[in-house]
């Protein structure tokens, strides 16, 4: 069940030997997309490292995970996405569809984590509310909007703005008005000039 408002989230469990841990967000995309296409079931995840940890609360470290205290066990959502008429695919903390620069045309990011690197791109994200919070920065965004804008991502203190936008959805397709570079979970896979999307709440547990 998708978290609540006032609602517990997750469960303290003590770990099981053996535990798979990642390091970064595309390990964990790789655990997802392997299982989801061959059709086996989603491991139980040790975050060790990436913007999802982060969104979580994590702190990097092993002990916790090689530990016999309890640790939280947390549900997550997982996100298919469909690049133009490709096969889905999943990503578990962003996809990011842009030009070659940050500097100039339309952003796109999909946050099912709050993080993105350093920056808080979005503050209010729950990667357990069946939903991804869509963030676009218009391509009427100058260059000196756009400066002082990344000053203020760290804190995430760049919404509102009136040429940068929030919205959630559970379900959307994204024209992205031309060919953008796509990043799934940190990694440059294709170009696509339209994303389906769609949230698969509770897919996947983590640990941290």
């Amino acid at each position: 069940m998708t978290i609540r408002k006032g609602q517990e989230w997750g469960t303290l469990v003590v770990p099981g030997p053996g535990m798979i841990t990642v390091s970064n967000d595309a390990e964990l995309r790789e655990i997802v997309v392997d299982a989801r296409r061959s059709g086996r079931p989603l491991p139980v995840v040790g975050l060790l490292g990436g913007d999802m940890m982060r969104t979580v609360g994590g702190t990097a470290d092993r002990r916790r995970l090689d530990g016999d205290e309890p640790i939280p066990h947390l549900p997550i959502d997982i996100v298919q996405v469909t690049l133009d008429d490709d096969a889905p695919t999943w990503f578990v903390a962003h996809v990011v569809a842009r030009g070659r620069s940050w500097w100039r045309g339309p952003i796109v990011a999909a946050m099912n984590a709050q993080f993105l690197g350093t920056w808080d791109i979005s503050p209010r994200c729950h990667p357990n509310d069946g939903r991804i919070d869509l963030a676009t920065a218009s391509p009427a965004l100058g260059v000196q909007q756009r400066w002082l804008a990344r000053k203020r991502l760290p804190l995430g203190t760049h919404v509102p703005h009136p040429l940068i936008t929030i919205r959630q959805h559970s379900e959307v397709t994204v024209d992205l008005e031309g060919e953008r570079g796509i990043w799934l979970d940190g990694v440059r896979q294709a170009s696509a000039s339209r994303l389906r999307i769609a949230v698969e709440p509770d897919a996947l547990v983590v640990c941290v």
